[in-house]
């Protein structure tokens, strides 16, 4: 699984111009799964992202995680975040995972945040939103499961 984490001061995603979700103070998170990834993968980015310190503390050093300051997450699926660029110019998305797949592991990613205590909003699977954010510092971090367990 890859994931795109923004800090944030608020976010939402809109669908047929109706808001279907909005945050305040958190993280954006825009979530591609891969062929070969499992729960394992969801576990595993699921505690990174929820213990990840890439809030200010008083001193103004990153020293704080999500879960210490109050903050909320925004999760967006998003495939193209596997797109292979490397021939041509058109991408390819062949490392992304079938959509029911894909469906079913970003749900199962949602449900390991919440018993952290996170409030959790989410995008519609398999349909074309508008997401909007005000990125805070900015600070945006990419995670890769493959890369790190």
């Amino acid at each position: 699984m890859r994931a795109v984490v923004q800090r944030v001061s608020r976010a939402g995603v809109t669908v047929n111009g109706v808001q279907i979700a909005a945050i305040g103070t958190g993280l954006l998170v825009l979530l591609g799964v891969e062929v070969g990834d499992d729960e394992k993968s969801a576990e595993y980015l699921a505690k990174k992202i929820a213990e990840l310190r890439i809030f200010e503390d008083d001193a103004e050093k990153m020293n704080l995680s999500v879960l210490d300051c109050g903050g909320e997450v925004l999760v967006v699926s998003q495939f193209t975040l596997l797109a292979d660029c490397r021939k041509g110019r058109r991408p390819g998305f062949s490392a992304a995972a079938a959509a029911e797949l894909a469906e079913q592991l970003c749900e199962y990613f949602v449900n390991q945040l919440k018993p952290y205590g996170l409030k959790v909003s989410t995008g519609q699977f398999r349909t074309d939103m508008a997401v909007d954010l005000i990125n805070d510092g900015p600070v945006t971090i990419l995670l890769d499961s493959r890369k790190n367990f």
